[in-house]
């Protein structure tokens, strides 16, 4: 499965790479990143989960970047578009990382300079990614579930108010203020604020959301140290979608054991696909202190939301009002 994610999202890299056009390549990897939602259920199954996800991550990539027409409104639109996404996938029980990717996606579309006229060749170039990673999940499948049994369907839940509506309306709200406030700050790439924001406040429990801030914030220290060696390489288009497949298998590999130890490389990753269309890529010391001081923004900023989220008295005070806004629904 490593091997399969990281070559989802390195093909359209190498694409990209081929053809000397990155930004497009870049944008197909983000399509790519579709491959982590597919399912260890019946190949029938599976495919249809994986092609929702893939409309909602292109979906959600294309609001990103029309919000970036509107600056005015872009807050608003992420802001709603975290809360959606975060009830669908709690809805439908979609399982880690959740809502992770596709606020990623809309982020970045936020976060990416273009005309409108541009818009629809970015949303093709995702599509086009979120299809090759299709076509590579589809022979995966295939070839797993000939030596795997697949798992049973589990029918999800009822789903309850303060599960599927109010804590997505929390997250979603956290994520939009990390947003405005890296704006109030005017730090760049504010889409790394986002993620940061909620990957530490989707933990299960106040515990887990406590244990994610710092595994984050220290991961991504030590991450950062070695994105700086990384950054005294003689880097090239081939070489840097080369490393974010590297980099995405060794992530996919961890991630499953230790959070801490899977951030020191989604850092590199991360930071890597969100700049590999420039190059020279830059000043590898001014990168890693905005990226340092965007994840300790973004992780505090989660950890108040997850505080929020799993205090009665905060659900007591804020539930009611919230059901009565939305048409008076009644608690499950």
């Amino acid at each position: 499965m490593p091997f399969a994610a990281s070559l989802a999202i390195g093909v359209p890299l190498l694409f990209g790479a081929g053809f000397d056009q990155m930004a497009l390549g870049l944008i197909g990897s983000l399509g790519g990143l579709v491959f982590i939602y597919l399912p260890p259920t019946p190949l029938q199954h599976r495919m249809v989960m994986f092609m929702a996800c893939g409309f909602g991550m292109i979906g959600c990539f294309a609001l990103g970047i029309l919000s970036h027409l509107l600056p005015a409104a872009m807050m608003l639109v992420l802001t709603l578009s975290a809360i959606l996404v975060t009830m669908v996938c709690r809805l439908y029980r979609v399982g880690p990382p959740g809502s992770l990717f596709f606020v990623m996606a809309a982020a970045l579309g936020a976060d990416s300079p273009g005309t409108l006229a541009q818009v629809p060749t970015k949303v093709g170039a995702l599509a086009l990614g979120t299809i090759a990673a299709g076509l590579i999940a589809l022979v995966y499948s295939v070839l797993i579930l000939r030596t795997r049994d697949p798992k049973p369907v589990v029918p999800s839940p009822p789903p309850t108010f303060d599960y599927v509506i109010f804590d997505a309306i929390v997250i979603g709200v956290s994520v939009g203020s990390s947003l405005l406030l890296a704006q109030l700050f005017s730090l760049g790439k504010a889409y790394w604020v986002a993620v940061s924001c909620l990957a530490v406040i989707q933990g299960a429990t106040m515990r887990t959301v406590w244990d994610r801030q710092v595994h984050r914030i220290l991961g991504t220290t030590v991450g950062l140290a070695f994105t700086w060696g990384i950054f005294a390489l003689p880097l090239d288009p081939w070489l840097v979608a080369l490393l974010i497949m590297a980099l995405a298998f060794i992530v996919e590999t961890a991630v499953v054991r230790h959070y801490g130890f899977a951030a020191i490389f989604i850092t590199p990753m991360t930071i890597l696909l969100g700049d590999a269309t420039h190059f020279p890529l830059g000043s590898a010391t001014q990168l890693i202190q905005a990226r340092f001081i965007d994840t300790v923004l973004g992780s505090l900023i989660g950890f108040l939301g997850g505080m929020a989220i799993h205090s009665s008295g905060f659900r007591a005070t804020f539930g009611p009002p919230i059901r009565r806004l939305l048409g008076g629904i009644r608690p499950a």
